[in-house]
């Protein structure tokens, strides 16, 4: 496939990077210093310009381009590439952006700006931070099969009960299966007797009831209860979103917000959410008004410097549990490192969408870990896949190491995967991937 990416900012270079190994991928910025230096990790085609420009286009090859992927920080940016590249080709346009108005014009009108799928970074934020809110203690989570299947990552901490365990004792549950342990940036595929150790991050994929109930039982018994006083400080187009999910889940959040027309905006459109004119670092107010008891505490101010200082005067003061929005992809380990239990990135959320658009035509969804050292990929298996009408053992002794089944579904039904299950042609597989086996795997699968 030969691919133009318009804009070498982190969610430009990400997704280069997921295509440059299998694809043809030129890559357009305006900062011809960023595009070079991305040449020395990325095996892609640097071309400095415009990606708005019909010249600029013609001389990355959109005659014979397959899609068009615009990520640049800026929505009129993306749009307008899009519709340009529409006029000379027949390319699959992809835009991002941030503003929900663009995106309910596109939904509401097929074909609308010559976009052919439009992304939205902050919507994404937002529904990503209530899906993580939902499930106690997970650091990641992702829903596959329409649901049928969750995949989630737990770090264990000190004191974890399944610390010291081996995979098979702390494998309590019928529908669940441990994908993977990350530790110390490596990816390992457990095994049995694969002990479980205080600081690693073990991926599980089940159907929901098994994912929760391996959830709680990892969770304090004082923090089981359901979602109930959420607070999110800052009122930005996340916040606003992230409340709006919250309400329509039947929660009824607590907003912050230190500008008093954005709070009246928010007061009129949220009228299920409880809104509050002041300054989230004033610790008074934050025991006035029971912060110190929130079960959840989401940070959507406007830096990440901001959202840092929130999140950890919240666990100072005694919530329960932080999200906050690092709008850095460096900080993100940093910031979960230093006290904050989940940080989430915008740009990484955003490329991880665009990312599943770019796989092989049966790849129904894709699940980014760990800034892309593994992938959960959900494909149909078809005739031509290795899984096709074999059991999982046999299929497996064709595949390399990195590579696990976590989960089955058939006509809407979950399938708890053994050695003996026999894969079908129409299941959906929900498989966890080593990215240094991915290229070879994703095209079998």
């Amino acid at each position: 496939m030969y691919v133009i990416v318009i804009g070498a900012g982190e969610v430009g270079s990400n997704i280069a990077a997921s295509l440059a190994d299998s694809h043809e991928v030129v890559l357009i910025d305006r900062d011809g210093d960023v595009v070079d230096s991305l040449t020395y990790e990325l095996d892609v085609l640097p071309l400095e310009g415009d990606g708005t420009s019909l010249d600029t286009l013609e001389e990355a090859g959109i005659a014979q381009a397959d899609m068009v992927i615009a990520c640049t920080d800026g929505d009129e940016t993306n749009i307008v590439a899009c519709a340009t590249a529409k006029t000379v080709s027949d390319a699959f346009t992809i835009a991002r952006v941030k503003r929900t108005e663009f995106l309910d014009t596109w939904s509401g009108v097929e074909g609308a700006f010559g976009v052919d799928f439009m992304v939205c970074t902050d919507l994404l934020t937002a529904q990503s931070i209530v899906r993580i809110a939902g499930l106690p203690g997970a650091r990641d989570v992702d829903s596959f099969a329409d649901g049928c299947v969750r995949m989630a990552e737990f770090e264990v901490s000190e004191g974890s009960p399944i610390a010291d365990e081996t995979v098979a004792d702390a494998d309590r549950f019928e529908s669940l299966t441990f994908a993977a342990i990350l530790r110390n940036g490596d990816v390992t595929i457990p095994r049995g007797d694969s002990v479980i150790e205080v600081g690693d991050k073990v991926i599980v994929i089940g159907n929901p009831e098994s994912v929760r109930q391996f959830a709680r039982s990892l969770t304090p018994a004082e923090d089981l209860g359901e979602i109930e006083d959420v607070y999110i400080i800052g009122g930005s187009e996340i916040g606003f979103q992230t409340a709006r999910l919250f309400e329509e889940r039947g929660i009824r959040p607590h907003i912050v917000e230190a500008d008093p027309g954005r709070a009246r905006d928010l007061a009129e459109e949220l009228t299920r959410s409880i809104v509050f004119e002041n300054d989230a670092t004033d610790v008074e107010f934050l025991h006035e008004e029971h912060v110190d008891e929130a079960d959840l505490v989401v940070t959507t101010l406007e830096s990440d410097e901001k959202n840092l200082l929130v999140s950890l005067l919240a666990k100072r003061v005694g919530a329960t549990r932080t999200v906050t929005v690092v709008e850095n992809g460096r900080y993100v380990d940093l910031f979960e490192t230093v006290g904050v239990d989940v940080a989430v990135n915008p740009r990484e959320v955003t490329a991880e969408e665009i990312t599943r658009f770019t796989r092989e035509e049966h790849t129904e969804n894709i699940a980014i870990i760990e800034s892309d050292r593994a992938e959960v990929l959900e494909v149909e298996v078809d005739g031509e896949s290795l899984l096709a009408n074999r059991t999982i053992a046999d299929a497996a002794a064709d595949l390399p190491e990195g590579v696990v089944v976590g989960a089955v579904t058939r006509n809407g039904q979950f399938i708890t995967p053994r050695g003996n299950t026999v894969v079908e042609v129409g299941d959906h597989a929900v498989v966890f991937v080593d990215t240094n086996v991915l290229d070879d795997v994703a095209s079998r699968l």
